[in-house]
């Protein structure tokens, strides 16, 4: 199965008879599926099929922005005849008591209110067909969005792989560094221990003797290189896989971090500390590309 990222955009636009639409879609990420829809008033019949249509995606919030216009619709002018009346009896009522012209047609019909221009009244089967076409678009520029995010989550699928690839190498590293070899530890314990001895005679031989062996054990990293490789090897068993993995990737990520935190901290030689530093960024890298995954 490929992968999805969560960012995503799509823009569709189409004609339906005197109905003009378009939509624009953006996706960002999200820890559900959150789709938030903008219509016009009086297209809330368009919300609910949108809404069924979304829940192909598994995450991410999802805006989704509709405009309409009616083009092409030839207006109507009508009178408005109460307002029209009134004008006129004014008119006669007045005709006998200012000396002025008659009042001209022309005149009487720019008063305000007396003339209205209208859009022609819509036929229901227009605005359903029209609708129906709306929603038809939304499928379609979803599908838009989705085809972006599934490109987007094969750029991560390389990426991801090549910070597994990379943590590899470095454990790799860490596994054959000289100074965290049995020998290398015994010989620098055996040193500061005879260092201690020559200080002062109080020290227990016995005595430092069990805490060297403790500091040895604390010293040793196998366990945090053996989960390190398991992990690594989860992620890249579930990247193969595909599918909606961003959630188990994210708590890999974080498993991943704190074995590396863990190594940092038990490490007793310079290369080592360096090593762990690198795997370090690279998890942190990993766990940032992560977080776009749907």
């Amino acid at each position: 199965m490929t992968l999805s990222s969560m960012t995503g955009f799509a823009r569709g636009h189409g004609v339906c008879g005197a109905y003009a639409w378009s939509w624009e879609l953006k996706s960002v990420n999200a820890k559900g599926l959150d789709l938030r829809l903008r219509v016009p008033p009086g297209w809330d019949a368009v919300e609910i099929p949108a809404r069924r249509a979304a829940t192909v995606l598994a995450r991410g919030t999802v805006y989704g922005t509709l405009s309409v216009k009616r083009e092409g619709v030839a207006p109507v002018v009508r009178v408005n005849e109460p307002v029209l009346a009134a004008v006129l009896a004014t008119v006669e009522r007045l005709s006998g008591r200012v000396a002025a012209e008659p009042p001209r047609l022309d005149g009487i019909l720019s008063l305000k209110g007396v003339i209205d221009v209208i859009d022609e009244d819509e036929r229901e089967e227009d605005r359903r067909a029209a609708e129906q076409a709306v929603i038809a678009g939304f499928n379609q520029t979803l599908g838009e969005l989705v085809a972006m995010r599934h490109r987007e989550g094969e750029t991560l699928r390389s990426l991801l792989t090549q910070r597994l690839t990379e943590m590899v190498t470095l454990a790799e590293r860490a596994e054959s560094v000289p100074g965290r070899q049995p020998e290398a530890i015994k010989a620098r314990l055996t040193e500061q221990v005879a260092t201690l001895l020559n200080a002062s005679e109080r020290f227990d031989p016995d005595r430092l003797h069990q805490e060297a062996i403790l500091m040895a054990s604390k010293a040793d990293i196998r366990e945090e290189l053996d989960r390190l490789a398991s992990h690594i090897s989860q992620a890249v068993g579930m990247i193969g896989e595909g599918g909606a993995i961003g959630r188990r990737l994210d708590f890999l990520a974080q498993e991943l971090n704190r074995e590396v935190n863990t190594l940092c901290a038990k490490s007793n030689d310079v290369e080592l500390t360096t090593i762990g530093l690198e795997l370090k960024a690279v998890v942190e890298q990993f766990r940032e590309q992560v977080q776009n995954l749907e």
